[in-house]
């Protein structure tokens, strides 16, 4: 499993439930990275989707404690142990994986992650949900990253880092 990300320069990712920019470029870089795969996605998240439906072209799985959520055209799990299942049959399709967020689902799993695509904007927004810092964690390296982009005012880059300190799914 791998994951993608888009943080501010204090690692942030949102305001309220809200991400805090939406690039077209960052838009369709994870578009190219996760069609034809599966998502793993919380259930707030999900709800920010367009019309709180799961992303086409993806097989989308959705990680919620509550137990009566229903999302037509995704596979819904409520622990780990369900998620590790259900990752385990995509891959055995031949598909990969990608955590798509939102913050506790990444702070959950982002230990279980290979690599993390990470799209940094050379901004710091006002947050409320922070995805860890890669450039603090001894097991994580940045393995390829991009020259400077801009979005009106606004510098990106798209780093690519590598846990070498992976947990086992």
């Amino acid at each position: 499993m791998d994951l993608i990300v888009c943080v501010d320069n204090n690692w942030a990712i949102g305001l309220k439930g809200d991400q805090h920019v939406a690039i077209p470029e960052d838009r369709k870089f994870f578009q190219q990275v996760t069609m034809g795969h599966a998502i793993v996605v919380g259930r707030k998240t999900l709800s920010t989707f367009p019309n709180g439906l799961p992303l086409k072209g993806r097989e989308n799985i959705v990680i919620t404690s509550d137990r009566n959520f229903i999302a037509k055209g995704a596979t819904i799990v409520h622990d780990i142990d369900e998620l590790k299942a259900a990752v385990k049959e995509v891959e055995a399709a031949g598909k990969d994986v990608y955590c798509v967020g939102g913050g506790k689902v990444y702070e959950l799993l982002y230990p279980y992650c290979r690599y993390a695509h990470v799209t940094k904007v050379d901004y710091a927004y006002e947050a409320d949900t922070f995805f860890p810092n890669l450039d603090k964690l001894d097991n994580w390296k940045i393995v390829d990253d991009s020259e400077e982009h801009t979005y009106f005012s606004l510098e990106y880059y798209f780093y690519k880092y590598e846990n070498t300190d992976i947990r086992p799914l």
